[in-house]
């Protein structure tokens, strides 16, 4: 059985995707997206805050992905894998959650739903962070 914080991470992540592919408003598409999947309110609470933690600290999240990716610059990214990436980097940084737990929640959204390759650059992006965020100081870029 799937968590309601993995159920609430899998819904910011397709509201997240489907602002990036359309006009549509974050608190529009978060909460037809909550209601489709039956939610309970502590869940819709968690992916409420992933999607307004990410829209507000996107550029600063894309500048993370630009500079521990640099080979995968995030415009040219698929529109999964940046927002993976962005959902976990912010967990890493802006939130509460454990590191490992964000890394694996992120992998794991990453095999779900995102292309063979996915799953081994999102690993490998958060694990530099992760790395960085171990010696004890801020993460300069």
């Amino acid at each position: 059985m799937t968590g309601i914080r993995r159920k609430a991470r899998i819904t910011a992540l397709q509201a997240l995707y489907e602002l990036d592919c359309t006009k549509h408003k974050g608190e529009e598409a978060l909460a037809h997206l909550a209601a489709e999947k039956a939610l309970p309110q502590e869940g819709f609470s968690f992916s409420e805050e992933l999607v307004q933690g990410v829209l507000q600290n996107k550029s600063k999240l894309d500048e993370f992905i630009e500079h521990f990716a640099p080979a995968f610059p995030a415009k040219q990214m698929s529109s999964i894998d940046r927002n993976i990436l962005r959902l976990a980097i912010f967990e890493i940084l802006f939130n509460t959650t454990p590191i490992k737990v964000a890394i694996n929640e992120a992998v794991e959204l990453a095999k779900s739903f995102g292309s063979d390759s996915s799953p081994r650059l999102v690993n490998g992006v958060l694990g530099s962070i992760a790395a960085e965020c171990g010696k004890n100081e801020p993460i300069k870029i």
